[in-house]
């Protein structure tokens, strides 16, 4: 489900379910945090990358937890939006440089987590950007705060509207992607090793002014857009369209 190495001390985090697209369960979402705690505690890690196995770099909300959603209970989608909030915020406040080589489809949460992540690599021609969460009647609210961190407030909100599909290009003009790439794993470990040459003990206290800055609003952010997730799960048109969604 996830491969994890470390070479020339920069670590690699990959997503491993390309049968299905490297979708997040709760299964996966647990082990990213566990593994990015590690990669964080590590002192042979100076840097960490997060990329896909296969043609995406994440489709979001695996299919067969979808259809578990529509039964669950107000206090189940609670405790499963908070479990997704804690993992973006741990990649966000994360005190080393975090990389998302995106080799194909980051869509809905998974445009989440690339979009929480300090750069952003996009291959020009696979990777794709989006949320459709607004289609099936959700709301895309935890990965918002993320994405209102990179672009203007019009182009996101937008992009959350529309739920439209957006190449690399027109990623990179808006500020979802920050570099073009033909072959994203290998630029960004070159970009990770040039930051790894870099004063650690200062990139440790950069990262903390991130966190000094950022913490208390990001953090009251997501309390309050979590239970908006949680809220948006109990609608009819959640249910309905998740419904036609899982039917297709």
């Amino acid at each position: 489900m996830l491969k994890y190495e470390v070479n020339n001390e920069v670590a690699i985090i990959t997503l491993n379910r390309p049968e299905k697209r490297n979708a997040l369960n709760p299964e996966l979402v647990n082990l990213l945090k566990d593994v990015l705690a590690k990669a964080e505690s590590d002192k042979q890690v100076k840097s960490i990358i997060i990329t896909g196995e296969g043609s995406s770099f994440c489709a979001g909300a695996d299919l067969e937890y979808l259809n578990k959603i529509k039964d669950f209970s107000p206090l189940e989608n609670e405790k499963d939006s908070k479990n997704l909030a804690e993992l973006f915020k741990l990649i966000y406040f994360c005190s080393k440089p975090t990389l998302a080589a995106v080799n194909g489809p980051a869509i809905a949460g998974g445009c989440g987590l690339a979009t929480v992540c300090d750069y952003v690599f996009a291959d020009k021609e696979k990777a794709k950007f989006g949320y459709s969460e607004v289609k099936i009647g959700f709301v895309p609210a935890i990965v918002s705060v993320f994405l209102l961190k990179r672009t203007s407030s019009s182009k996101a909100f937008q992009l959350l509207l529309s739920g439209e599909i957006i190449d690399s290009y027109s990623a990179k003009e808006i500020g979802i992607a920050d570099f073009l790439s033909d072959n994203t794993i290998e630029e960004a470990r070159i970009y990770a090793e040039k930051l790894n040459s870099n004063s650690q003990e200062s990139i440790k206290l950069i990262k903390s002014m991130k966190k000094f800055f950022e913490f208390t609003s990001v953090n009251n952010s997501i309390d309050y857009l979590y239970q908006l997730n949680t809220i948006s799960r109990s609608t009819d048109d959640f249910k309905n369209g998740l419904l036609k969604f899982l039917s297709k």
